[in-house]
């Protein structure tokens, strides 16, 4: 499999090495290839597809907005649990493009159903095994309202097949990560393992996302491959849990997309003992090794938002509920005034305690205690007595920022993740179709 460069050529962002990346790990029942349907016009790869001839366990997690692709809005309405392909576009969000959207999916789906029933008779069995359009789940991301390209996504499906490699070395997994990208200035995977009785089980992950990042599940577009044996009903539990705390505690912007998917996909290769309840032992670690690998994705969102230079964790605790620190937090995230400070190393802590009052929890203004890295700035409803602002200014040059909010009136905690506003932000959004 050939390597595209031209999707990381572009000049306004910063190439990485295929060394920084995580080695992912095969998931066997799973193959991979990504080709260019031109649709930016400049031949970068911009066609994903992942397939799984003998079917594979399937749950997902979508975009909380009222407005919803044709590819959300596919997935939705067949309700499958079990599934044999995903195909992502990337350019073109297939959203609000009415009738005409819709059915030229449909017409995507019929074709890909058509080469991928031929390519399962093509198996030293000879038999053929009919992929079913209800079997096919779709991803778009992209410009909302444009014209869906159907045409030129449908006339590469037979290559886009031919091409499925068994083999997922680290350039595939590079190649198909750099194939999802939009405004992302590097390709986001992740690979964790755990056991499950005395089988290994393989958890590998890609995802994309740079701009219009705002939780409400999902995201983004994040896409997660095991080989291990678990329904679907409890794959949709985990995660549900999961993500609640990883996916669903960044923001970059507080724009949610109306393209936003997370799924996870079980092929079940790896034979571990069967499952009958969500409460299962074998389970635990499995989450927790989900958590890591979603959670060290959603970070590599955030580091790598429009225009950011700078990672900033928000840690509000002392609350009287998890939901009262995940609005605080939010409410600092998501303020301009707060993340454009950041950006130019500027402690103007003020912005952070405004941020705290906006917040419509009912908090008591004495009681919060500020820290920003290891300084304390502001407790007992004013600055702190040895706050020195020269020091807390050498600490935001930092390209990591931690803020610490202590509200003081109960026990509760919720992390966020966050990134500055610089005027590169403004650059990406104001040409972004151009």
């Amino acid at each position: 499999m050939t390597l595209n460069l031209k999707n990381l050529l572009n000049p306004k962002v910063k190439i990485s090495k295929m060394g920084e990346f995580q080695e992912l790990q095969p998931i066997e029942g799973l193959e991979i290839s990504a080709v260019s349907a031109d649709l930016y016009g400049d031949g970068r790869d911009d066609l994903t597809l992942f397939y799984f001839r003998e079917g594979a366990n399937f749950a997902a997690a979508y975009t909380t907005s009222m407005v919803t692709s044709a590819s959300i809005n596919w997935n939705v309405r067949i309700k499958r649990h079990f599934v044999k392909a995903l195909m992502v576009n990337t350019q073109n969000a297939n959203t609000f493009t009415g009738t005409k959207g819709a059915q030229g999916l449909k017409e995507i789906a019929q074709a890909l159903s058509k080469a991928l029933t031929l390519k399962s008779s093509q198996t030293p069995k000879g038999v053929s095994e009919v992929v079913k359009i209800t079997d096919l789940l779709f991803a778009s991301t992209g410009v909302i309202g444009e014209d869906f390209p159907y045409l030129k996504i449908k006339n590469r499906i037979p290559e886009l097949v031919k091409k499925l490699k068994v083999e997922q070395n680290k350039f595939v997994w590079f190649k198909a990560a750099s194939a999802i990208m939009t405004t992302d200035t590097r390709p986001k995977v992740a690979y964790e393992e755990c056991k499950m009785g005395n089988k290994i089980i393989k958890i590998s992950g890609i995802a994309k996302g740079s701009g219009m990042i705002a939780p409400n599940l999902a995201t983004m577009l994040s896409f997660i491959f095991t080989d291990a044996n678990i329904p679907s009903v409890f794959l949709k539990a985990i995660l549900k849990k999961v993500t609640a705390t990883t996916f669903n505690s960044i923001t970059i912007d507080s724009d949610t997309s109306t393209n936003d998917m997370v799924g996870i996909f079980a092929t079940g290769k790896a034979k571990n003992s069967k499952i009958y309840n969500v409460l299962d032992p074998k389970l635990q670690d499995f989450e927790k090794a989900l958590h890591k690998l979603c959670l060290n994705l959603a970070k590599q969102i955030v580091v790598d938002g429009e225009g950011a230079k700078k990672f900033v964790i928000i840690n509000v605790i002392g609350a009287r509920s998890q939901s009262m620190a995940k609005s605080v937090g939010f409410s600092i995230a998501n303020s301009p005034l707060f993340k454009t400070a950041i950006g130019a190393g500027d402690p103007n802590w003020g912005r952070i305690i405004m941020a705290c009052g906006k917040s419509g929890e009912n908090i008591t203004a004495n009681k919060i205690q500020l820290k920003i890295g290891n300084y304390l700035v502001a407790e007992g409803g004013k600055v702190a007595k040895d706050y020195k602002e020269k020091e807390v200014r050498e600490y935001m040059k930092w390209g990591s920022i931690n803020i610490e909010i202590n509200l003081n009136i109960g026990n509760a905690s919720y992390t966020v993740y966050t990134c500055d506003f610089t005027h590169d932000y403004i650059d990406i959004n104001a040409n972004y179709r151009n």
